[in-house]
């Protein structure tokens, strides 16, 4: 998350996969607060609102320009079409990440109308918003937790599927990412796949599941309403112009969102430099702090920076994403080497994670409470 113009790249270090540290942080929470300007805090209703605007704006200008492809000769056609897909499924990234921000009450003072913007945009792209809201927070509050983590939990080596060392090969582990990209977030929301381990059965669409409490339940239905209210309208819209229709100028780009949510949060929270905890090491502090800030480019700012700060909106998670860069380049000295970087190339660095970080093991220096990925099965 950040400010729309780009400041300082932060500096990688010379080893990316030099492990950072795993005792307790020499400055606290308080401290590292005290080093950001006091401006960063303060969410503007206004300035939230003209990045919806804007974002809103491109999606349907991007839209709008599909009415003129037929224009183009007929070979042309199928590369203007990759090109939208493109496009559109970025800046719809964008969206979804502004209505994450409304899920942490960084869009305004005002948490009706947090809830209300986020409600509208998550549905919009087939999101139960308050379901995900709930559990998102938790994984906030769990990071780097082996026991209490919501997402992206890794395993022991005894508790891999028996199938993993079949995979743990090239041709393995790029099925594997085109299957986590393509079908992950709705395999994740309908069979929490890659989350918590509950003792039973957990869905987001579930409002008596264990994800939830009582008090969030009557919430988790409204997220249903409303993804159900989406569904039924892009019903109407495929009943009306076709299902080939809706696919082209709607679904293909929802799998590129997909795939970008699973891509981004993967690459947050899985590096061989980063530890997890068990409950006898784990702190919210150092929990926080398991997390990595990547480099994707220009779409750092088309996501809205969710990229590149990622490790202070672990830390301040109510902070407006247009005031993390700032917040970012202001804390670092006061990490120091508790904060990492990596910006070594996305492609790159999804398939070195995945061939890399297979299964967690506990540190043989340690007392047992800090694990590190392995690889060898």
């Amino acid at each position: 998350m950040g400010a729309g113009g780009r400041m300082n790249v932060p500096v990688q270090k010379p080893d990316p996969l030099e492990r950072v540290p795993t005792d307790r942080p020499p400055f606290t929470v308080a401290q590292i607060k005290k080093a950001i300007p006091p401006h960063c805090f303060k969410r503007s209703i206004p300035r939230s609102f003209s990045y919806v605007a804007m974002d809103l704006t491109i999606s349907a200008i991007l839209y709008y320009a599909t009415q003129f492809f037929h224009l183009f000769p007929p070979f042309v056609t199928p590369f203007l079409w990759v090109l939208y897909w493109a496009c559109q499924g970025c800046v719809l990234t964008g969206v979804w990440v502004l209505a994450h921000e409304c899920g942490h009450h960084a869009f305004s003072d005002y948490s009706a109308l947090d809830d209300t913007v986020g409600l509208i945009l998550h549905s919009f792209l087939l999101v139960p918003y308050f379901s995900w809201k709930y559990s998102h927070r938790r994984h906030h509050s769990n990071t780097g937790s082996l026991e209490r983590d919501e997402v992206f939990v890794p395993k022991p080596k005894a508790a891999l599927a028996w199938y993993s060392k079949y995979l743990n090969n090239p041709l393995g582990r790029v099925m594997t990412l085109a299957v986590s990209l393509l079908l992950g977030w709705p395999l994740y929301l309908a069979f929490n796949v890659s989350g918590r381990t509950y003792e039973r059965f957990a869905c987001h669409y579930d409002p008596y599941g264990p994800i939830f409490s009582n008090r969030e339940r009557v919430q988790i239905v409204i997220s249903d309403v409303g993804v159900l209210g989406a569904g039924y309208g892009l019903y109407l819209l495929a009943k009306a112009y076709g299902f080939w229709w809706l696919a082209s100028v709607y679904g293909v780009p929802l799998l590129i969102v997909n795939g970008f949510l699973v891509l981004i949060t993967y690459l947050q929270h899985t590096h061989p430099a980063l530890p997890h905890y068990d409950g006898s090491e784990w702190d919210w502090l150092r929990g926080a702090l398991a997390t990595v800030d990547r480099d994707y480019g220009f779409l750092n700012t088309v996501f809205h920076h969710i990229t590149d700060t990622h490790v202070t909106h672990h830390l301040f998670s109510t902070m407006p994403h247009y005031h993390a860069m700032e917040a970012t380049k202001a804390i670092r000295p006061i990490l120091g080497e508790y904060y990492h970087f990596d910006g070594t190339p996305i492609v790159k660095a999804m398939y070195r994670e995945a061939k890399q970080c297979v299964y967690v093991e506990a540190d043989e220096k340690s007392k047992g409470g800090v694990f590190w990925y392995k690889n060898k099965l």
